[in-house]
């Protein structure tokens, strides 16, 4: 276990099995503190930590509170990050601005995974991953999950990029970031809500001890950045291919014609999304979460040997 900042704290159990070298996933926050209405939220946080823990995994929730980093939230902690007024939604750069103003932050990808990677955790999983936002050739709107998964050695499992984004620009940016993308048990890259987001992958692996074997390799060769780890979410469950283009189109209207920009941009379309579906979406997001939870585990049992 290396050591971790001064400015961030590791929960006892956390600390305890990656002291003892037992396999530890981190989880990130914002789902809980701006993707899901309460209290599906909470409901989700906790029954999150006990599937990992059924799998033989310490899960590490990650979250600030009081301007606090902390990797390996107590039942309380993520209670308070569902809950709480004035939550923020925290990336790497806003860590430093949380914890000046002592506020409580759920953490982005990037920020889940920096903190993870310090606190010496070798996996995560999250939903979705930030990517290139459409029209980005103008307005450079580009999620900072991408620069920092560039300079972050860890292994995260997502479905793919929100389809909300660019995917092919996403795809080129990961390419031109020399960030390897690999599919799991597919040749397809996801898009979340869909299995199948029309692009095609270089590389698939069967077993998360492949993942793993690929997780060893980035390290043995000294590269810095992240594996990603591509679960389609089951085909029989995901949304409609039709339905979900005719929505996403709509939301896409809407949000020009509203004048809807910035970061403001993906809360308004998900939730255009799931208003459209009659909350279809929301439970699609769910199994992809769950999915995507459980082999983030396998592959943890599996890099810590």
């Amino acid at each position: 276990m290396q050591t971790p900042p001064t400015g961030m704290r590791i929960g006892d159990e956390v600390r305890d099995a990656l002291e003892d070298g037992d396999p530890v996933l981190a989880l990130e926050s914002t789902i809980l503190s701006h993707g899901l209405p309460a209290p599906r939220n909470l409901e989700v946080g906790l029954a999150s930590e006990q599937q990992v823990r059924a799998l033989g995994v310490t899960p590490a929730t990650i979250g600030v509170i009081d301007g606090v980093p902390v990797v390996g939230l107590s039942t309380e902690e993520i209670e308070r990050l569902c809950i709480a007024e004035g939550v923020v939604k925290a990336s790497v750069r806003d860590l430093p601005i949380a914890r000046a103003k002592r506020l409580h932050a759920g953490t982005t990808v990037a920020a889940t995974a920096w903190l993870a990677h310090r606190a010496g955790i070798r996996v995560m999983s999250t939903g979705g991953l930030g990517g290139v936002h459409r029209g980005a050739s103008e307005t450079f709107d580009e999620s900072a999950d991408l620069g920092t998964l560039a300079t972050t050695p860890i292994t995260l499992v997502s479905a793919g990029v929100k389809s909300i984004l660019d995917i092919a620009a996403t795809l080129e940016r990961l390419e031109t970031l020399n960030i390897p993308v690999v599919g799991y048990r597919t040749e397809r890259y996801p898009a979340f809500y869909v299995t199948d987001s029309g692009f095609a992958l270089d590389y698939r692996i069967e077993t998360p001890a492949e993942a793993a074997a690929l997780a060893l390799a980035r390290d043995e060769l000294g590269l810095p950045q992240a594996v990603l780890v591509a679960n389609p979410v089951d085909e029989a469950k995901q949304l409609d291919p039709a339905f979900h283009d005719r929505v996403l189109a709509e939301a896409l209207a809407a949000a020009s014609a509203q004048g809807v920009t910035g970061h403001d941009t993906t809360p308004f379309l998900l939730d255009f999304v799931q208003r459209a579906t009659g909350g279809e979406s929301l439970e699609v997001n769910l199994e992809v979460y769950r999915g995507n939870v459980a082999l983030g585990a396998e592959i943890a049992r599996a890099v810590a040997g």
